[in-house]
Formats: structure tokens, C-alpha cells, sequence
């Protein structure tokens, strides 16, 4: 999950932490910068493959770094803070910013971190924080109003640098709450316990640590086969609203494959989530984990089962089928990013024992030798997928969905080609004129019904003179039975009209 540091570089920064003290060389800013190093020290041991960025704002924002996974460029941006002095805080043009930057990296599919280090202040005047989120329900025409809530995943963490009992954060904390609860409310305010000392400040960033980037440590385990394993990024717990039940799971620290399948047959199936399987060695040196990089895999040093498995499914075309909680499951395979590198990669899919409507029941799967004619065939020629639903479906007619004015368009002109064709295109015609007339009444679209009144008019007088006298009436009557108050009753339809040159 990328992390946006959100730094602020404002003349408010520049405060003394105490200046009762007379130590006028320790400011605020330098708490925060420690504090950031510290939280890059914690991600280069534990969550080397996250991608951080690093921008900095007063009344204006500027991109420092950009998302990198060296740390030491965002150490190296930070030492050069001293000489970028900034004026006021505006954390409106900041998040801008933030998410113009992410959505050219990552697009609205990646969930984002961002975590807003400032003193407390919202600053004043215009663009301060209770102004823009005052125009968020009645946005301007310009187009420098505040982009939240975002249109990616966020979570957006306040961090301030200010002992809490500074009278300015009575003000600032309930505009900061409403400021996460319109991002999403997947955020959280943190605030130095007590005083407002470098230790204090570490303790900050350490529980910030320790809550959101905690990596995700477990077991993958295959029958009597099994290995010390990485998730990365960790996984989020599940929440879901449905309609009689709240539904809430979180993914085991045991991962069991339950089985082998092809990547022809689970194709490509919709998941919540996806992350890398890094293998994890315990090193008896230190008693603590590692987790080992791609170069060390290749070493052959420590056998690893993620390594077998990798390669297996890579040269077998096949996924492993994995369960991740009661009634969750997930996939494993090998996912490529370029022609020379591979990973593993598991996908998490939706709980429930069906989250891939083509398998059918998860549970109800079974290894090919329990079965006594071969799903496959004798020659594997044939799939036992997609599995047949039990329910009967329905196929009744789709219902008429009109996003753009073209599809309004095309249904008309469907209408008026069987009417030139008329009277062979009668039945036809007809189906069109209801569909048309049933979707105008759901809609409560009435003034579409006497617009196609008055085209099937007017095609009744361009008819030409060698076309059939029953084009004319046929048109005549279903013009004339849009317009009247019949027509309204969806029940109904209208009929063609019985005259004697139809035959009946």
C-alpha cells in the first residue's frame, strides 16, 4: 500500500518545542523529521517493498519524491528541509496535490496511505481547512476546491506535533475529524502523549508503526508440507454490510492449499485484493525473521516451500486453490510483471463458499481420481466447467437502460426502420413500440411517448405512393395509441390494428 508523507513546511513549524527553556534550536519541524526517520527506519526493516513519497506544503504543495521504494531519497529530501521556509498552512492545496500524484501513479484501484504531519494548525484566511470543508457540499465553479472525498482507497492519518493541551487543538481536532470522516473514516488523529519531547514524538510515529505497517507473518501450509511466509501488503479485514447481517473476517495466520486447478478452467476471477508471498527464514543468529528477496531465493542456501511452489505453478500452468479463513478463499499463482521476473502472487476473493459463480460451490470441489468417469474425459478434451447453476434462470426480455442519449437514439430509430417496412416487419414493429413505451413509463419519461407519436406521423405522410395501404393505417393507430391515456397503463399494449388487408 503506497504512503504519502504529507509534510508541513509552515511558518508554524518553526516554533520552539519550549522556549521557556531558552533552547531555541529544537523546533517543531525537527520532532517531525525524527520522527519521519524513524518511521523509514521501521519500513526499510520490515516493509522494504513500500513505496514512499514525500511532499511538502505551507500555502503551496511541492513533490519532493516521488513514490520510491529508496528510503534514502525521502532522508536525503528531509535534510534539506531547513533551507525551504514556507508561510501558512493550507491543507486543502496539499491534498490536492496528494491525490493528482496518486492517481497518475496508481489510478482509483490502489488503496493509499497518507499521513499528515503538522503542528495543529488549519490554518487561516483563505484556503484554510474550515473554509474548504464548508464548500465541499456546495463546491465552486473553480477548480480549486478541496478533491475529497477521494475517488482511490485512503487512509488518512493526522499526526500532530503539539503537546495536547495546546488550547489551538480545540479547534483543530473536530475539523480534523470531520476531515478523516469525509476522506472515508478509515483514518485517525495521533497526538504525543503527556509532553511534547523527541521521545514523545517516537512514541508517536512507533504507534503509527506498529497499528497500520505491521507486516503480515504466517504459514502456508500444502498437506505435510509447509513454510514461514510474508503477505505483502498486509490484508485488510473484511466488513460488509448485508442485508440481515454485518459480515467481518480476517485472514488466518495459517494458509492451507486446499487444491491444484488450471488456469484455463478458474480463468481470470474477480478478487478484493492482491499480494505478494515473500518467503520468511527464521535466522538463528539474531532469533528474529528475514524476509528474503528474490536474489536470496535463487541461492538455494534454505529450501523453502514458496520456492517450490512457485516454480511448479509457473511450469504447470496451474493455480493452488487456498483457504484463508471459514468459507474464505484466495488463489495462488505465478504473476509476472515483465518477461524476466516472476512472483508469487495470492488473490483474495469475496467470503463465501461461491465467490466465482463459474466453479460453483468451492466446497463441492473434489480431486479428478474420487470421480468415477473422468470430469475431463479420457483424453482431457472436454472441461467440467462452468459448473450449471441449480436455480432455473430467467430469460425474460433485459429491461431498457438509457446512461446516454445515444441509446435512446438507437431504440427510435429501431422503431421507425420496421415502420418503413411495414406491414412485413409488423410483429417486430410492435415489440419495438412496447419495449420503447414500457421503459418511457418506468422512467416517467411521458413526453418521449408523444415525440414518437409525432415520428410515426410523419412517417405516415412521407409513406410513398406505391406503399401498402396497411403501412398506413398501422401507423396512423400506433401514433394514435401513444397519445392516448391508455398508453399510460404499463400493463397494456398496444395491439396491431385487425383490418382487411391483414388477413385476419
Amino acid at each position: 500500500m503506497p504512503t504519502v508523507i504529507l509534510f508541513d513546511c509552515s511558518l508554524s513549524m518553526s516554533r520552539p518545542v519550549c522556549p521557556s527553556d531558552n533552547n531555541d534550536d529544537i523546533q517543531r519541524k525537527h520532532l517531525a523529521i525524527n520522527g519521519i526517520n524513524t518511521l523509514l527506519d521501521y519500513l526499510t526493516e520490515h516493509c522494504k517493498l513500500e513505496f514512499v513519497s514525500l511532499v511538502e506544503f505551507s500555502s503551496t504543495a511541492s513533490i519532493q519524491v516521488p513514490f520510491t521504494r529508496d528510503h534514502e531519497l525521502i532522508r536525503a529530501a528531509l535534510s534539506k528541509t531547513e533551507t525551504r521556509l514556507g508561510d501558512k498552512t493550507c491543507i486543502e492545496t496539499a491534498l490536492n496535490t496528494v491525490s493528482m500524484m496518486v492517481l497518475d501513479e496508481w489510478g482509483v484501484h490502489t488503496p493509499c496511505q497518507i499521513l499528515l504531519i503538522s503542528d495543529g494548525s488549519t490554518g487561516v484566511g483563505q484556503g484554510c481547512l474550515r473554509e474548504s470543508l464548508l464548500s465541499i457540499p456546495r463546491p465552486s465553479s473553480g477548480d480549486d476546491k478541496l478533491l475529497i472525498p477521494f475517488s482511490f482507497t485512503c487512509k488518512l492519518h493526522i499526526l500532530c506535533i503539539a503537546p495536547p493541551n495546546e488550547q489551538s487543538l480545540n479547534k483543530s481536532l473536530p475539523l480534523y475529524r470531520k476531515l478523516i470522516d469525509i476522506s472515508g473514516g478509515r483514518g485517525e488523529i495521533f497526538l504525543p502523549e503527556k509532553q511534547l519531547t523527541k521521545a514523545s514524538v517516537l512514541d508517536l510515529f512507533s504507534r503509527v508503526t506498529e497499528k497500520y505497517y505491521a507486516p503480515f507473518l504466517g504459514t502456508l501450509k500444502c498437506g505435510d508440507l509447509k513454510c514461514n511466509m510474508q503477505l505483502f501488503p498486509a490484508p485488510e479485514p473484511f466488513e460488509k454490510d448485508h442485508e440481515f447481517e454485518r459480515i467481518e473476517k480476517s485472514v488466518s495466520h495459517v494458509i492451507e492449499v486446499v487444491g491444484f486447478m488450471d488456469i484455463g478452467d478458474i480463468a481470470s476471477p474477480p478478487y478484493i485484493s492482491r499480494h505478494l508471498v515473500l518467503p520468511v527464514s527464521t535466522s538463528p543468529e539474531n532469533g528474529g525473521e528475514h524476509v528474503k528477496d528474490e536474489e536470496e531465493d535463487g541461492d538455494g542456501k534454505q529450501a523453502a516451500f514458496t520456492v517450490l511452489l512457485h516454480g511448479s505453478l509457473k511450469v504447470e500452468g496451474m493455480v493452488a486453490l487456498t483457504q484463508l479463513a471459514d468459507e474464505w478463499f484466495g488463489m495462488i499463482y505465478s504473476w509476472a510483471d515483465s518477461k524476466k521476473k516472476s512472483n508469487l502472487m495470492l488473490s483474495v476473493f469475496e467470503p463465501g463458499t461461491t465467490p466465482i459463480p463459474w466453479l460453483g460451490n468451492l466446497t463441492h470441489l473434489a480431486p479428478t481420481d474420487d470421480f468415477p468417469i473422468p470430469p475431463y474425459g479420457e483424453d482431457e478434451s472436454k472441461s467440467p466447467f462452468p459448473v450449471r447453476p441449480s436455480e432455473r434462470r430467467s430469460y425474460a426480455q433485459n429491461c431498457v437502460v438509457w446512461l446516454k442519449q445515444t441509446g435512446i437514439q438507437a431504440d427510435i430509430q429501431k422503431i421507425l426502420r420496421n415502420a418503413r417496412k411495414l406491414p412485413e416487419k409488423q410483429q417486430q414493429f410492435y415489440k419495438e413500440l412496447n419495449r420503447l413505451r414500457r421503459a418511457a413509463l418506468a422512467y416517467g419519461f411521458h413526453d418521449l411517448m408523444s415525440a414518437v407519436a409525432q415520428l410515426l406521423q410523419r412517417e405516415c405522410t412521407m409513406l410513398p405512393g406505391n406503399a401498402h395501404p396497411d403501412a398506413a393505417l398501422q401507423l396512423t393507430h400506433a401514433s394514435n395509441s401513444l397519445k392516448n391515456d391508455k398508453s399510460k397503463d404499463v400493463i397494456q399494449n398496444i395491439l396491431p390494428l385487425k383490418t382487411n388487408f391483414s388477413g385476419d
